[in-house]
């Protein structure tokens, strides 16, 4: 079963482990009981996936009205979408594929493989550990703020790009780099070349570190 996440303003933590089933803790926050009305939770399965909301109606953004939410699932399920507009995300060893977005906010992630799609709009985000694996992917993203990854030892195989319009890349991996004019471009192919890593910052460094290094 897939999941999807939506939330308006949350703290969402994602823990995979080799547990069979999914367990869901929502917790919500406002000055007054009455308020928990402006932002109802919903948690809906149908057609293999579970959906998960928490989301202010007409649109709302108060930052007064927060959800917290912790999930503990199977390392494989795939969460392919996790949609928050502001807030902070934590995920830890999802080993098959996700596809996450916070538009204020921070992604930290750590012990990643498969399929993997994180972005930040004004926000940060930092990935430990991931693992590049055959068939898979890594792309990241964010509009302004830093984007930071840090790997237990060097890939080897992968295909590295990074660029950001307006900031600077540092690597512990050499990279081939382009910057004499307008966006700064890195890259680099180790072994194969697959899988791919890509990384885009508008405003903002990227930094890609090894452990020990």
């Amino acid at each position: 079963m897939a999941v999807r996440i939506d939330a308006t303003v949350a703290e969402v933590t994602i823990v995979g482990s080799n547990r069979p089933d999914v367990q869901i803790e929502i917790a919500r926050r406002a000055p007054r009981a009455e308020d928990l009305a402006k932002y109802p939770v919903a948690i809906e399965p149908a057609g293999g996936v579970l959906r998960i909301a928490s989301v202010q109606v007409n649109d709302g953004r108060d930052a007064a009205f927060k959800t917290d939410i912790a999930i503990a699932a199977p390392a494989g399920t795939v969460f392919d979408a996790v949609r928050v507009f502001e807030g902070r995300i934590r995920l830890t060893n999802l080993r098959s594929a996700c596809d996450v977005d916070v538009r204020r906010g921070a992604i930290e992630a750590s012990g990643l493989a498969g399929r993997i799609r994180l972005e930040s709009g004004i926000g940060s985000i930092d990935v430990r550990d991931a693992e590049l694996t055959p068939g898979g992917m890594m792309r990241l993203r964010v509009f302004n703020g830093p984007l930071r990854v840090r790997f237990a030892r060097v890939p080897l195989n992968a295909r590295i790009l990074a660029v950001t319009f307006n900031g600077t890349i540092t690597s512990d991996i050499p990279l081939t780099t382009r910057d004499r004019f307008g966006p700064r471009f890195a890259e680099t192919t180790l072994g194969s070349g697959d899988p791919v890593m890509s990384m885009d910052v508008v405003q903002g460094d990227i930094a890609i570190t090894v452990a020990g290094r």
